[in-house]
């Protein structure tokens, strides 16, 4: 049983070595390299039901908006097979309560239909997400010196990493914190001026969206059993 466990726990550790992310602070993801990132929800906007004039003004928009801003932008569109396990749960909870039989076995019937249509039509959801990212300048990094003697083969042990998230103490992370937030809300009032709302992610957030990503498969099953 040990052994098991062990394995389980070398497993982990393997899979966290993977990944980039070393932490997440105040809504603010830190990166293993000492990149900072956070992430936008943004609602979506049916451009094929605009008329061709609201087509052109929110393609103009788009482009004053990519033209306006001087650093990159990830959109990320999330699909998953649609959830409906709760809905049912209260279809069923209200058959119960209902004295009518009639209404009762329409309740169930319906519970059937939909759960049947969802099961042959494959539905998906699907969110949208913007990933706005902050890297510290050179000049801005604890590690530089570090960085500069290993390339010059002087320092003791060589790293890629542009600092490590544990050496940035409390002033350091809030400057690089203003900076990234700086970028956020324009990258949200940007988005606002054609049309697409934005809703910043916390820390919570950020946790169980990254959680969902990585393991989608424990996450369908805790929905399952729930």
């Amino acid at each position: 049983m040990a052994t098991i466990q062990s394995q389980k726990s070398a497993g982990a550790r393997s899979a966290q070595e993977l990944l980039a992310i070393d932490t997440i602070r105040d809504g603010v993801i830190l990166l293993k390299n000492g990149g900072l990132r956070t992430v936008l929800m943004a609602s979506s906007l049916n451009f094929a039901l605009k008329s061709t004039e609201e087509q052109d003004a929110i393609i103009y928009q788009y482009q004053n908006f990519l033209n306006s801003i001087d650093f990159s932008l990830q959109f990320v569109v999330h699909s998953r097979k649609l959830n409906i396990l709760p809905y049912l749960d209260t279809l069923k909870d209200r058959s119960k309560e209902e004295d009518n039989e009639l209404l009762k076995v329409q309740i169930d019937e319906y519970i059937e239909f939909i759960k049947g249509f969802v099961e042959l039509s494959n539905i998906v959801s699907k969110n949208f997400y913007v990933v706005v990212p902050f890297d510290p300048s050179a000049i801005e990094r604890p590690g530089l010196l570090r960085n500069v003697l290993g390339s010059l083969g002087l320092a003791a042990k060589k790293t890629n990493a542009i600092y490590a998230p544990s050496d940035v103490n409390g002033n350091q992370f809030t400057e690089f914190k203003n900076q990234i937030q700086q970028r956020t809300d324009a990258t949200s009032m940007g988005l606002r001026s054609f049309g697409v709302r934005t809703v910043q992610l916390n820390t919570d957030e950020l946790v169980e969206l990254l959680y969902t990503l990585y393991n989608p498969g424990e996450s369908e099953a805790a929905k399952s059993t729930s």
